[in-house]
């Protein structure tokens, strides 16, 4: 039962969309309202967005499987800052936390960094999401700023930006 990262094909795009529900339902229920929730949901985890998203050679979407199950993702993209990789979106289904995977993912996103010769990461975390916060400063990221955006439909995302403090260090 070894656990697998692989690029997300186009057929994964309804299991990811899914899944996102499953866990945005489970987790955000505290930390954004239910509308909010439904809005963002629609507005980033669309069969057809996914499908879309994975003809960019900018954006790169993997799947975590554990016994041809995906039970977690992530989807990380180039930046308008030259040299930078954002990590837009990292998850893994509730019955699987604490395990080592959202490290796992971590570290498939610096070889993707690696790999396309970039130099920083980031990423943006709600400010509320203290296990998220916490799971990032253990990987190494640390807050560098806020990062408030309307996001349309009378919604606000207030997030940390965090950014990964040493490249080379391994995510553990």
């Amino acid at each position: 039962m070894q656990p697998n990262i692989l690029p997300v094909a186009s057929p994964d795009a309804k299991t990811i969309s899914t899944l996102a529900a499953t866990i945005w339902w489970h987790h955000y229920v505290n930390i954004i309202s239910a509308a909010q929730i439904d809005y963002m949901l629609r507005q980033r985890y669309q069969p057809e967005l996914i499908e879309q998203q994975l003809l960019n050679p900018d954006i790169w979407w993997r799947k975590l499987t554990l016994n041809n199950t995906i039970i977690g993702f992530s989807c990380c993209m180039r930046t308008h800052n030259p040299g930078e990789l954002k990590i837009d979106k990292l998850y893994i289904h509730p019955d699987h936390h604490r395990k080592g995977y959202g490290a796992l993912l971590v570290a498939d996103v610096l070889q993707i960094l690696r790999e396309n010769h970039l130099q920083s990461l980031i990423l943006t975390v709600n400010k509320n999401n203290r296990s998220a916060i916490s799971a990032y400063r253990h990987y190494g990221f640390i807050i560098t700023g806020d990062s408030i955006v309307d996001i349309g439909n009378g919604f606000v995302m207030n997030d940390y930006l965090m950014t990964l403090e040493k490249l080379n260090r391994v995510a553990d």
